[in-house]
Parts: C-alpha cells; sequence; structure tokens
C-alpha cells in the first residue's frame, strides 16, 4: 500500500463537527501570534507565552495566560477538551 491511499482529507465543516461540536483544544502561542489569530485583541507585548481555546475546527475562541484558564473556559461553554499530537 502506498502513503497516498492511507492518507485522509477532513473539511473544515466535518472538523466543526466533531464530538457534536463540542471538542476545543488549547494550544500554546507566542504573543507575536495573536494579531493574525484574533485580530480584535488590543496589542499585547512581545515574548509572551499565551494559551489559545480553539474549536475543533481551528476557529480561535479565546486568549489567556494560562492554560487553566482557557481549559475552564471550555468547561463553562460545555466543551470538552482534547489533546493533539
Amino acid at each position: 500500500m502506498n502513503e497516498e491511499t492511507n492518507t485522509r482529507t477532513i473539511t473544515p465543516e466535518a472538523l466543526a463537527h466533531l464530538g457534536g461540536g463540542r471538542l476545543a483544544y488549547v494550544k500554546v502561542i507566542r504573543s507575536e501570534d495573536v494579531p493574525n489569530l484574533f485580530p480584535q485583541a488590543p496589542q499585547v507585548a512581545p515574548g509572551l507565552q499565551l494559551f489559545a481555546l480553539h474549536a475543533a475546527d481551528g476557529t480561535p475562541i479565546m486568549l489567556t495566560d494560562s492554560r487553566e484558564a482557557a481549559v475552564a473556559n471550555a468547561w463553562s461553554h460545555e466543551l470538552e477538551t482534547v489533546s493533539l499530537h
């Protein structure tokens, strides 16, 4: 079997519906990446490690300075956080 036959593509729409639309993940980001992910966010000092909560399809939901706050926000919105590898 070649590698091409093992590759599967999932659409953003299908990702958004994983787990009934109730899955999210937390991603570590640099403060320099904030304007691209959260254009409405105020300016953030460079060189900071932040945590972004994303919907299963990659849509950014919220930004915080702690993983615990991101997970708590997911929980308060009845989202289950999953690990990505």
